[in-house]
């Protein structure tokens, strides 16, 4: 990675309140609290596939206006909408093997269902910084190539209780060398329908 020499990284360990670990929450860096200038890019794959009646990831970070991919691959058909604000879309029925594509222009979440099965739920946090990383399922994200200076980092997660699912942490500059936080957030139960 190009860049200053000044960089450092932040790796988030998210705990429920019962401290236990909570994967697919989002971690975001706004270096001086500012959206990035220019390209993002993240080595991830931008899709959501359907298999096994479900979505897959459960949650994805993506860049806003990335095209995100919604193969299916299902025998059965799905419906796949979003009525977030910014980010509506609806994939009309679709078979197996079909792709669907679709560009998520706003910041913010799009929260993905299928009209066919209620069961089917998944979130795309689509983000205006390449500082962004999703826990694993030991409830550990980390963001590397931070430049150092004053930062805002938050965590999002589809269910945690607070302002837009967010909570901001405590961390508030990014030195040389690996910060270290643990951070405990509140889950509410997810809506069934």
């Amino acid at each position: 990675m190009g860049g200053s020499a000044f960089a450092g990284s932040l790796t988030v360990t998210v705990r429920g309140a019962d401290g236990k670990p909570v994967p697919d929450s989002v971690v975001t860096v706004h270096p001086g609290g500012q959206p990035s200038r220019g390209p993002i890019k993240f080595p991830w794959p931008y899709r959501v596939a359907q298999q096994n009646i479900q979505f897959s990831p459960f949650v994805l970070i993506v860049p806003a206006g990335a095209e995100v991919a919604f193969p299916n691959l299902d025998k059965v058909r799905h419906h796949v909408y979003s009525f977030s604000a910014g980010n509506k879309f609806e994939l009309k029925l679709y078979g197996r093997e079909e792709n669907r594509t679709v560009k998520l222009p706003a910041v913010g979440v799009a929260a993905i269902g299928c009209n066919i099965h209620d069961q089917m739920v998944g979130f795309i946090k689509v983000v205006d910084t390449p500082y962004a990383a999703k826990s694993d399922d030991a409830g550990v994200a980390s963001v590397r190539d931070i430049p150092s200076g004053p930062v805002v980092v938050r965590i999002w997660h589809p269910y945690l209780r607070g302002m837009k699912n967010e909570k901001t942490l405590t961390t508030t500059a990014i030195g040389g060398g690996d910060s270290r936080e643990t951070v405990s957030i509140e889950l509410r139960a997810p809506a069934h329908h």
